[in-house]
């Protein structure tokens, strides 16, 4: 019998249950589901808040989440079969088992944002002041999200000796190793991005500062950590995502620098 549990060996840590949280009429409602709800719920929630302090409605963001979560879903999963198709060649249905996992963080950034500045042209909104109210919410929901993988035993980095590793078994493997605990790393990063968002606010000046440094700070991370991760989408020999986040990087600097550098001018 597999020994499932989550162990981080040089903490004293050990973790015991299964992906499945409980089944209804058969079906399987996992953790990784109920944590990213969470997220979502936390991040509205988040958004809302700042919403109020930019005299935005919260029932604009209402909308925009109705109608960008399942565009963010859709352009997620794209994003993971365009770029490992090799996967689904042989049975093109299974692209639309996404139960079985399979989506991308930035395909689901791709789509909400472009659903947005959509909305946002048919409504006649400012879509950088929407977007500086929504990433807040989208850095915490991020942050929340990623524990979804540390129960569903995914996302993980290579093998190390580091006092906190996390020692879990591997199907490819077929055993037990002990591996950067990259979900983890993603996570204490988002929340800093988070803080460090909410600290920005006072220096802004122009609409679009914070969607920018957003790009910036959020994809600074995500580079570094992806170059730890065993399970990157790649092209050719280049990790993909960090290919994305170098182009957010450099979009959310000319945000920045197109706003006339206002947070650096102001301190």
């Amino acid at each position: 019998m597999i020994d499932n549990s989550i162990v981080f060996p040089g903490l004293g840590l050990r973790f015991d249950f299964s992906p499945v949280a409980f089944e209804i009429f058969g079906l399987e409602v996992r953790w990784y589901g109920i944590i990213i709800a969470i997220g979502f719920l936390c991040g509205f929630l988040a958004s809302t808040y700042f919403a109020k302090k930019e005299d935005v409605s919260p029932e604009v963001l209402l909308d925009i989440a109705i109608i960008a979560t399942p565009v963010a879903i859709i352009f997620a999963r794209a994003y993971y079969v365009i770029f490992n198709f090799e996967e689904f060649k042989d049975n093109i249905l299974s692209i639309f088992a996404i139960r079985q996992g399979g989506i991308a963080i930035y395909g689901a950034l791709i789509g909400a944002l472009l659903s947005t500045y959509i909305y946002c042209r048919v409504k006649k909104i400012n879509f950088f002041k929407i977007c500086d109210v929504g990433v807040h919410g989208l850095i915490l929901g991020q942050a929340i999200g990623r524990w979804g993988n540390f129960a569903n035993r995914e996302a993980y980095g290579y093998e190390t000796s580091l006092p906190w590793r996390m020692q879990i078994y591997s199907s490819e493997a077929g055993r037990r190793i002990e591996v950067h605990p990259t979900f983890l790393y993603e996570s204490l990063w988002d929340f800093f991005v988070f803080l460090l968002l909410i600290f920005l606010r006072k220096y802004k000046k122009k609409e679009g500062d914070i969607l920018g440094f957003y790009l910036i700070f959020y994809s600074i991370g995500r580079f570094f950590i992806e170059a730890l991760r065993t399970d990157s989408l790649m092209i050719g020999n280049f990790r993909v995502s960090q290919i994305v986040a170098v182009l957010c990087i450099v979009v959310g600097s000319a945000i920045v620098v197109v706003n006339k550098r206002s947070f650096f001018d102001k301190i």
